[in-house]
């Protein structure tokens, strides 16, 4: 049996060398991985957040001009969507309240479209987690 050891330290030895090699890959892609999944989720949001001020920023330019073209409750709803943009944490994407936040501006947004008849809505928002994803 003595003979049969050194070719099992060396596969051992080589088993090591591998297991290690394939752990520092695995940690260098899936930082990769990691960052452009955070990238395209952080620009979506960005993308998805600045379509909701614009409409809000075109809305106001409008009451600027005519202080009567919306009625006061729209308009108040349309300073709660304000609030609830102004408010949204652009630097702490690990706060857990983030998709709530989220659901709130998207629910506000549809309340002020649905007071004034518009059918306006963001198109670029995917409708599942699973298809952002698949798109990576």
């Amino acid at each position: 049996m003595d003979f049969l050891e050194p070719m099992i330290a060396l596969n051992e030895t080589h088993y090591q060398d591998g297991y290690r090699d394939g752990y520092d890959d695995g940690l260098v892609s899936g930082k990769e991985e990691g960052r452009q999944v955070g990238l395209k989720m952080g620009f979506q949001v960005g993308e998805e957040l600045g379509f909701y001020q614009g409409c809000l920023d075109v809305w106001i330019s409008i009451i600027r001009l005519d202080q009567d073209a919306f009625s006061a409750r729209v308009r108040k709803y349309m300073e709660q969507l304000a609030t609830l943009l102004s408010n949204y944490p652009l630097s702490d994407p690990e706060n857990n309240h983030l998709q709530d936040m989220m659901k709130e501006i998207r629910l506000k947004f549809r309340v002020i479209t649905g007071s004034l008849g518009a059918k306006l809505g963001y198109e670029g928002r995917p409708t599942s987690s699973e298809q952002d994803l698949e798109d990576i």
